[in-house]
């Protein structure tokens, strides 16, 4: 058994987040895990709410609410979310609880003392219009490098270009929108990445398995233009982590707080410890999973994000960690994500384009839009939702291979043995011929489990499915009853073993439904399967069943057409 520490990037707090959120980070980290602990590994999989910064400050200004509320608030918002997407997160955290404070300002004061913060005077852009510093995401105009005439001042989600906010052509306050800006001198801390450059090449080049989207990114921002920059790690803000060593005053940073993209990869640390606290358990509990000297080198390290976070995780937060000169668990392996689009385009919240989460889980169960988006997950490049192919993923997938089989078994069981597993007859060639199919089938599975290449583990999932179907109508029951009663009760004996055995491997992916499908089969305890045949021997005859409710209802033409015009926006 192996420790996997599972981490997903934190969803910022001022709003309800998008199906694009949800694939990027959260529902693929869930899946992973879940598949780990059913094959017996012992996991921890950690989230929470990304909470500092400009936009925490605006939302809840927008909302007429004290910021510290609004984020509670949101907190709650989000955490039941993910409880209704059925997110297994042994944690979900806050990036302002008091561990990430006292977390942040530690490693604060021990990059200081290793001369990795250079106190800096510079000049900020100062809005006349906002009577406010603008912090660099909140400052828009054209790139540079590729002419995208939305980019942030801190960096081009377009090109993923890194900016500053000086380097923007007409810039202006995100804001208000006025372009009445100035520059003007104020003292910040910033992170000297510069000096660990070739620490990071090493250790970036030493990681073979990464995949080429992440590899290709951290190598672009450590190797473009003059190669990789110092970064300010301070803002000034009202809403944050106190700017301190440690836990002495920081002279000369009075009433400034630390940049939120500082502080938010060190909420995985503090949401660990906020892990141990809840569960009544000491400081040695999450040490173990973060501290090489307290037990977490046999850790494997798992971290899921989008591409835009890709440059702080391989770049920002290991400066943070190696430069800290403690003993913290580096990531092993990142699973970085592309874009899912709309319907060919962006999701828009002010133009009320593309479905929300909240939406999500009111339209239809959350197992639809788990197998949809898994099943289609932009890993190699960006997909595209459409309601016609929603529409064909969960009919085709969901409930005419799924859905159907167990259907169709169950129902039949029921008119001609009873709600019981039926006893006579024997396997032969054609039990013997789908045991093998399964076998090769989920040998591909878990190799593409352990590699973390979701979409296609789904397809050997849906392969595995389908294998169950093509029996059932080659060894044709219902004809066989006719004239071979015990033929017939082994083929269903074998059919409802196919069953038992969906539930256990789709799990990671439709878990709701899996948790039907065994409940339904009277199965409390199913482990994944070491030996298919002999999974596929678990149900013995007179075992009870109960035939379920309909698994997976159909999307009709008309409702998907009623959806489609429901999200299009204005």
């Amino acid at each position: 058994m192996a420790r996997y520490l599972i981490t997903s990037a934190l969803p910022y707090i001022n709003g309800i987040k998008h199906l694009g959120n949800l694939i990027g980070s959260q529902l693929p980290s869930d899946a992973y895990a879940r598949y780990l602990r059913a094959k017996g590994h012992e996991v921890l999989l950690i989230c929470a709410t990304d909470e500092h910064g400009t936009p925490a400050e605006l939302a809840a200004a927008k909302a007429g609410k004290p910021v510290a509320e609004f984020c509670a608030e949101m907190w709650a918002v989000q955490k039941d979310i993910a409880d209704g997407f059925a997110m297994s997160f042994d944690h979900f955290g806050r990036s302002s609880s008091d561990r990430n404070h006292k977390l942040t300002q530690h490693f604060a004061g021990r990059l200081a003392e290793a001369g990795l913060i250079e106190e800096v005077m510079e000049k900020q852009v100062y809005s006349n219009a906002d009577g406010r510093y603008l912090p660099d995401r909140y400052i828009e105009g054209t790139c540079p490098n590729c002419g995208y005439d939305k980019a942030r001042g801190d960096q081009c989600e377009n090109c993923t270009k890194q900016l500053d906010p000086v380097d923007l052509i007409e810039p202006r306050s995100a804001i208000s929108g006025s372009t009445d800006l100035e520059l003007r001198e104020t003292k910040h801390l910033y992170l000297r990445q510069s000096t660990m450059r070739e620490k990071l090449e090493t250790w970036i080049d030493g990681q073979k398995d990464w995949p080429i989207l992440t590899t290709s990114i951290a190598k672009k921002w450590l190797n473009e233009g003059d190669g990789l920059q110092d970064r300010g790690i301070t803002r000034d803000l009202d809403w944050g982590i106190p700017v301190k060593r440690g836990d002495r005053a920081w002279p000369g940073m009075d009433g400034k707080v630390f940049y939120v993209w500082f502080d938010a990869p060190i909420e995985y640390i503090a949401a660990t410890a906020e892990w141990a606290d809840a569960s009544g358990q000491d400081d040695a509990a999450w040490e173990r999973w973060w501290r090489t000297d307290k037990g977490a080198g046999d850790v494997h390290y798992v971290q899921f994000m989008a591409k835009d976070n890709i440059p702080f995780h391989t770049l920002s937060f290991p400066v943070t960690l190696m430069g800290s000169a403690e003993p913290w668990k580096l990531v092993d392996y990142i699973k970085g994500f592309n874009w899912l689009n709309y319907e060919g385009g962006k999701f828009s919240t002010s133009q009320g384009r593309g479905i929300f989460m909240d939406q999500a889980l009111e339209i239809l169960p959350s197992d639809y839009w788990r197998w949809w988006l898994l099943s289609n997950a932009p890993e190699s490049d960006d997909a595209n939702f459409t309601w016609e192919s929603f529409q064909s993923g969960v009919n085709k997938d969901l409930a005419d291979v799924l859905g159907n089989f167990v259907s169709r078994v169950t129902k039949f069981c029921r008119s001609k043995f009873g709600e019981v597993v039926p006893e006579g007859g024997t396997y032969g060639e054609m039990e013997a011929a789908v045991i093998a199919e399964i076998a090769r089938r989920l040998e591909a599975y878990e190799a593409r489990m352990e590699a973390i290449e979701l979409r296609k583990a789904t397809a050997e999932l849906r392969a595995i499915w389908v294998a169950g179907n093509e029996y059932l109508q080659a060894a044709e029951p219902w004809s066989v009853f006719k004239t071979d009663p015990g033929r017939a009760a082994a083929i269903i004996r074998f059919a409802l073993n196919l069953i038992r055995l969906y539930g256990v491997l789709s799990a990671p992916f439709i878990p709701v439904a899996s948790r039907d499908i065994l409940a339904a089969m009277h199965v409390e305890d199913a482990e994944w399967p070491e030996d298919v045949k002999t999974a596929l021997a678990a149900l013995p005859a007179g075992h009870t069943f109960s035939v379920p409710e309909v698994l997976f209802a159909k999307i009709t033409d008309e409702r998907r057409d009623e959806l489609e015009a429901r999200f299009a926006g204005s």
